[in-house]
């Protein structure tokens, strides 16, 4: 069965948030996608991308951080460290942020991995090169376990999403780039 994210329901929106009149799917450039519009006051509805930050955390041990998901979607999957941006909030700060929230490291962002996007998805993924600094590891109400995996021991075949698999394979193979903030 495929479960969307929540993020993903860009066609379940019925109502325009400016005026409450009804909105219908409507393309207004023959070269881009269809987009709900009220048929009350014609305020178009742009349904944005939602974006995401992840941390590849490397220890002093040289394992990496990873978290078995205690929430959908990827239940009892494992991921690294990561969440939505707020808005307002930066990339940096968030992803900092999450570590500590998800995992109860403090870290030091070394690198950008990259960028990931699928077609059809809400999310866009920017993970980043970590290095644990400080702090306690251990789960929060998102995580059932954090565990430090050597990388001959990565779950590969029980890894959440394909941006995990993605992320981890390029920080294996040295894709990264400076931090800029």
């Amino acid at each position: 069965m495929n479960h969307l994210h929540p993020h993903d329901d860009s066609h379940a929106y019925r109502f325009c948030p400016q005026c409450g009149g009804a909105l219908e799917r409507r393309v207004l450039k023959a070269t881009e996608p269809t987009r709900p519009v009220c048929t009350a006051c014609g305020f178009v509805f742009y349904i944005d991308p939602k974006i995401a930050v992840g941390t590849i955390i490397e220890t002093a041990s040289g394992g990496l951080v990873l978290v078995r998901r205690a929430i959908d979607p990827g239940y009892g999957k494992w991921v690294f460290p990561g969440g939505y941006v707020d808005r307002g909030e930066t990339l940096t700060a968030a992803a900092v942020r999450e570590a500590r929230e998800e995992c109860g490291l403090d870290i030091r962002l070394d690198a950008l991995v990259n960028i990931y996007s699928y077609p059809g998805r809400a999310p866009v993924i920017v993970v980043y090169a970590a290095t644990a600094v400080g702090g306690e590891l251990c789960s929060d109400d998102e995580c059932l376990e954090t565990v430090v995996f050597d990388r001959a021991s990565i779950p590969w075949d029980d890894l959440a999403f394909r941006s995990t698999h993605e992320g981890l394979r390029d920080y294996l193979n040295g894709f990264r780039h400076p931090v800029r903030t």
